[in-house]
């Protein structure tokens, strides 16, 4: 009770001179920013063309094992939308040897647990376990991914938890703004492609799953990633072990679409919608262009971070939306920029009006430099943490390979952020942000919004 007291008094006290000596005390200036350091790694190919690397990082007795398959959405005919999913799905439900539980306790055993995700290029199987389980989950993943037991038994349950995502998804604004987008910068490029239609998963056999791993599972599309503590010359014998005696399989596929875009707004009709869900895109460079990393730092000033001029300007001052947020959105040699927001239905062409004057101001003055210098401090920073895990570290490793990249890429990251200067963010906005080109798509209520966005650019839906 006494120490209670004791620490209300104390709380009470700092309160009442914080003020003052606020004022005389002036915060520290911030530190020199320090490049990401890449610690050693071993990389090596085995004979049928998968590779594999090796990163010892950190003291904690825990090891990251990922295998990427270089295999996903983009492998989809036009017919087979999820296709990838499913089988990923299916291949989380047991090996010929072990059923989905068994795995599930092999991992907890471990001290770890299985994760798979599919993207439009990579499908990935994760897991984290105990440093001296490392060689074990080495084989544990080898078996998931190349001797999955498919089993029949559980198909039409997971094409009915698809049936349900899909159905969750398609009743939300933010998807159909997505899927419309995705239609109109790709066209029937896989990447266009996002949601299938209920009967095309429900017509999914277990022959198409099955032919769809045979066909995009194998060596040559396969790299493997290791990282944390471990023993380094096991960990290399249970991967030349486990996995020298795969069948190389086909090369990845390498299939980059055509981007198309220009200026014109589209309307996907919701009516009553008490908001509009806005979408401003369009093609720029992707991760191997040189203007990349001056392209994220331009991103990042106009609308990439809580203090974004986007944000500061429909968020804080203006009230007509919550959470604006653009990115650059990227796959294999193709990327797109896009600002994203949920606007009030009142405001949508008020908005509109704003991220378009946010653009055109970039384009016409470079940024002052306080506003930059902060833009870098917070990009360097989020780097920098964001690889300070051993599934970090696979990350930015699995996207330098993936996109070509030297380690310097890595490396050299904070150096090339603070390189760039206010002209050169000028010279960004104007060499990708062209205004005239740019897809809106809004998701909203027609009769409400569509005389607000007359001058925009003419209608196409």
């Amino acid at each position: 009770m006494k120490s209670t007291k004791r620490t209300l008094i104390l709380l009470v006290a700092l309160l009442i001179v914080a003020p003052a000596f606020a004022e005389k005390q002036a915060p520290p200036p911030g530190g020199t920013p320090k490049d990401f350091s890449l610690p050693e790694k071993t990389r090596f190919e085995l004979d049928n063309g998968l590779s594999a690397t090796l990163v010892n990082y950190g003291t904690l007795p825990k090891v990251t094992v990922s295998v990427r398959v270089r295999s996903g959405n983009l492998n989809e005919t036009a017919d087979q939308i999820w296709l990838a999913d499913l089988t990923s799905d299916m291949m989380e439900q047991g090996t010929t040897s072990k059923n989905a539980e068994a795995v599930a306790a092999a991992f907890a055993s471990m001290g770890g647990e299985l994760s798979i995700s599919t993207g439009s290029d990579v499908t990935s199987f994760s897991t984290d376990v105990l440093s001296e389980f490392g060689p074990d989950a080495v084989r544990l993943l080898a078996e998931i991914v190349h001797q999955p037991a498919m089993p029949a038994s559980e198909l039409d349950r997971l094409k009915d938890d698809m049936v349900r995502s899909l159905s969750i998804a398609m009743s939300q604004p933010q998807p159909q703004a997505d899927e419309k987008l995705a239609a109109l910068l790709y066209g029937e490029h896989p990447y266009g492609r996002m949601f299938p239609t209920e009967e095309m998963i429900r017509g999914y056999s277990l022959e198409n799953v099955q032919n769809f791993h045979e066909k995009n599972f194998g060596a040559k599309r396969t790299r493997l990633y290791v990282a944390g503590v471990f023993d380094e010359k096991a960990m290399e014998r249970a991967i030349r072990d486990t996995y020298g005696d795969w069948a190389a399989g086909p090369d990845p596929l390498i299939n980059v679409p055509e981007m198309h875009s220009g200026r014109a707004v589209h309307l996907v009709e919701r009516p009553g919608a008490p908001q509009s869900t806005l979408r401003v895109a369009l093609p720029v460079v992707d991760p191997s262009n040189e203007d990349y990393t001056a392209l994220m730092v331009t991103n990042t000033l106009l609308g990439g971070f809580f203090s974004s001029r986007v944000t500061s300007n429909i968020r804080e001052d203006k009230g007509y939306t919550y959470s604006p947020f653009s990115q650059v959105s990227s796959r294999y040699r193709t990327a797109y920029w896009v600002q994203n927001a949920d606007v009030t239905t009142e405001v949508t062409g008020a908005s509109l009006k704003e991220i378009f004057y946010e653009i055109d101001h970039l384009r016409t003055e470079p940024p002052p430099s306080a506003e930059l210098e902060g833009v870098q401090n917070y990009m360097a920073g989020v780097f920098v943490l964001q690889n300070s895990s051993r599934n970090g570290i696979v990350g930015r490793l699995a996207f330098v390979d993936l996109h070509g990249l030297s380690d310097d890429y890595l490396t050299g990251y904070v150096k090339r952020v603070h390189a760039v200067t206010p002209e050169d963010v000028k010279k960004m906005a104007e060499k990708y942000l062209r205004d005239d080109e740019m897809t809106i798509v809004v998701v909203g209520d027609r009769s409400k919004i569509k005389g607000q966005l007359e001058g925009y650019g003419k209608f196409a839906d």
